[in-house]
């Protein structure tokens, strides 16, 4: 039996919202707490709804429908993946020049989570194109690849089991068919790179 992609998608949402929205309730606690200098604590929550704000946005683009002749800016995308990594443990390098379709953007956004998931402890992660394909390259100092996941994903399995943390895998090719792409994938000790 087919997961319920919807269920998972919402627990996706919820399990990466909690995280900034939380600080935003402590940074108001500490408020409360305060009878002086609240620089500190008006950081912790300018830098948490920013990061919440940012999280929505590409949940917006790599969730949403995506239409035909759509397009994201290039700003848009900077900005999310710039206030995403703030305080992260991954870097975004997006090489990526001018306005692009929303469905290729679609892509690379539910990839770069792919990858994520391959970056236990961080590292980095490049987005550019050669001849016409997206190219993205993750590297750090430990890659842990769930080879199931992945293969799925170059073949998919009717009734393959998916959790909410693993969600991008289950639309990824769906959303690469749309966009009429296929996916090839390799990886070695510290780095892998995909191209769709």
């Amino acid at each position: 039996m087919q997961p319920d992609l919807a269920a998972l998608v919402g627990s996706r949402i919820c399990h990466d919202l909690i995280s900034p929205i939380g600080a935003i309730g402590n940074g108001v606690e500490l408020l409360a707490l305060t009878d002086g200098d609240t620089g500190a604590e008006m950081d912790l929550i300018n830098e948490s709804v920013q990061n919440a704000s940012a999280r929505i946005r590409y949940f917006r683009i790599a969730y949403g429908a995506a239409t035909e002749g759509q397009m994201v800016s290039r700003k848009e995308v900077l900005s999310i993946l710039s206030a995403i990594a703030r305080g992260g443990r991954i870097n975004y390098i997006w090489k990526i020049d001018g306005d692009q379709p929303r469905r290729l953007v679609r892509c690379a956004l539910l990839m770069l989570q792919a990858i994520e998931a391959s970056l236990p402890i961080g590292g980095d992660i490049h987005i550019t194109q050669e001849s016409g394909n997206w190219v993205m390259r993750g590297e750090g100092p430990r890659l842990a690849v769930d080879r199931e996941l992945w293969n799925n994903l170059l073949d998919p399995q009717i009734g393959f089991t998916y959790t909410a943390a693993h969600v991008q895998f289950a639309l990824l090719p769906g959303v690469l068919a749309e966009a009429g792409r296929t996916m090839q994938f390799r990886h070695e000790a510290n780095h892998m790179v995909v191209r769709f």
